[in-house]
């Protein structure tokens, strides 16, 4: 009766998570390729169907079946803790504000850019503040008393809270500071990049660099979105990038980034496709293998060695003739006005800054109307350089118009996972950097498989890394990683 009742759960999950998938192919085609006067219509999609997952997800049948269901196996353990955690979040939030919320930030994300292309706040203003009022809704609804942004951090990263976050960024921001400070007056500032890198060119080599860090074409896509990002998972998981031809970096390092979600999503083992264990445990998880493969794998003296090769090799010379120098260049660190083309250094920063305004917006102690006041004056205060234009401030990321609030926080959990991943890697690969001089990322990537990807949702988020590492993450691997790095580039 017991096995009945879990096959009954799993029966339901794996339609469940292929609905979601569904979903996620229609997400990703309006970022991609939608005709923009389809925006309305596909609001009106995306609700219908979040209106079945929300009822698929809330079925009063699931509480009596997973009393019943007993698990054979750790991984049926897993599977019952991830339907009965979506179970649990599910009946707390009414239907009718989960389908809401679902059309609003459909329609959100068009408005969103067409704003940030016109440099117009105001256009985007109405629709963020009831983006704002539904997520402040659904995180009360969620807490049941209890801290909303708490709620909404949960959804992302289980068993995180703001506090957790506020004292992780504590311990983190004194030492980034005193490190920009100490760079900055330093007095050496390494060459940029100067020319123009045609984008046929760079999209051929972002390919390139695609499937030598592990990407399979046979089960994924490569198209231009306005922001990065990857969709899917199990045998269909698609990745974007841009492009600007002063800037290949844009292209390059965001493919690789994107790689680095889409290989953690082809890599879960093949047993977990369409169950609720098929996928990413968390996006701090998640996270730590797009930052490991873009930063500690990608920006590194050896592998910027091959890939100043290879553009030399496709543009021809460009200005930065050593390998030296161009390893410092992709490295630069200046302050500047985009978190995801940010330097390791100053990325941390960015996080820490959105962290507490929408922290600061799902309490309700700032406004919606006074939140570019409030960006604005804040990055003045972090950065030392006033923004020039909304595009460059809070019309830059995509992330609160489709309601992802609690989201930001993640990127510098993901930093600080990958730090620790990074430093296991390097004691078990003495070979590293060898290979990674070769443009040879195999090593690595099949570690970081069989260490974290394989695993799917199978642990929960810490516990996956700390399996991996043999101790507790902490944030002390990653601001060493940074001061030695940066300490070296600039003779500090």
């Amino acid at each position: 009766m017991k096995n009945d009742a879990f096959a009954e759960v799993m029966a339901h999950a794996r339609q469940t998570v292929a609905l979601e998938q569904v979903m996620g192919r229609l997400g990703w085609d309006q970022e991609t390729m939608m005709p923009r006067g389809a925006a309305e219509q596909r609001g009106e999609e995306m609700a219908a169907l979040e209106g079945i997952l929300h009822a698929r997800r809330s079925d009063p049948r699931l509480a009596g079946l997973l009393d019943a269901a007993e698990a054979p196996d750790p991984a049926a353990a897993a599977q019952l803790r991830e339907v009965a955690r979506g179970h649990s979040r599910a009946v707390k939030v009414p239907g009718t504000l989960a389908q809401e919320i679902a059309r609003v930030t459909s329609v959100a994300q068009g408005i969103w850019a067409q704003a940030r292309a016109a440099e117009d706040v105001a256009a985007f203003l109405p629709t963020l503040a009831e983006v704002v009022r539904l997520k402040r809704e659904e995180g009360a609804a969620l807490a049941q008393g209890g801290d909303a942004y708490d709620a909404l951090v949960d959804d992302y990263e289980p068993g995180m809270t703001g506090a957790d976050i506020a004292a992780m960024f504590g311990a983190m921001r004194p030492r980034l500071v005193a490190l920009r400070e100490r760079i900055l007056g330093s007095g050496r500032q390494p060459k940029p990049l100067d020319g123009s890198f045609s984008a046929d060119s760079q999209m051929r080599l972002a390919r390139d660099l695609a499937g030598a860090f592990g990407y399979d074409w046979s089960r994924g896509r490569l198209d231009m979105a306005v922001h990065p990002f990857s969709s899917g998972s199990g045998h269909d998981v698609r990745i974007t990038t841009r492009v600007s031809e002063a800037d290949p970096f844009n292209c390059f390092y965001s493919t690789i980034h994107e790689v680095g979600h889409a290989a953690y999503e082809q890599g879960v083992d093949p047993d977990y496709l369409l169950t609720p264990i098929g996928k990413g445990v968390s996006m701090g998880v998640h996270e730590s293998q797009s930052r490991i493969y873009e930063n500690q794998l990608g920006r590194s003296r050896a592998f910027t060695g091959w890939l100043h090769g290879q553009m030399r090799e496709r543009f021809g010379e460009f200005g930065i003739a050593s390998a030296d120098d161009f390893f410092a260049t992709v490295n630069r660190v200046q302050p500047g006005f985009i978190r995801t083309e940010s330097d390791e250094v100053h990325y941390n920063l960015h996080i820490m800054m959105r962290f507490d305004l929408e922290r600061a917006l799902m309490r309700g102690d700032l406004q919606v109307a006074d939140l570019q006041a409030a960006w604005n004056d804040r990055f003045k205060a972090d950065f030392g350089v006033a923004v020039d234009r909304p595009s460059h401030g809070m019309l830059q990321d995509v992330h609160w118009s489709v309601g992802l609030f609690g989201y930001f926080p993640t990127y510098s959990l993901g930093n600080v996972y990958a730090g620790c991943l990074h430093k296991a890697l390097r004691a078990d690969q003495p070979g590293l950097d060898a290979d990674l001089a070769r443009g040879d990322l195999s090593a690595a990537t099949g570690w970081l498989r069989e260490k974290v990807q394989r695993h799917g949702a199978l642990y929960e988020p810490r516990q996956v890394i700390a399996q991996a590492i043999g101790t507790q993450p902490s944030e002390v691997p990653l601001l060493e990683y940074l001061e030695t790095k940066f300490g070296q580039i600039y003779g500090l």
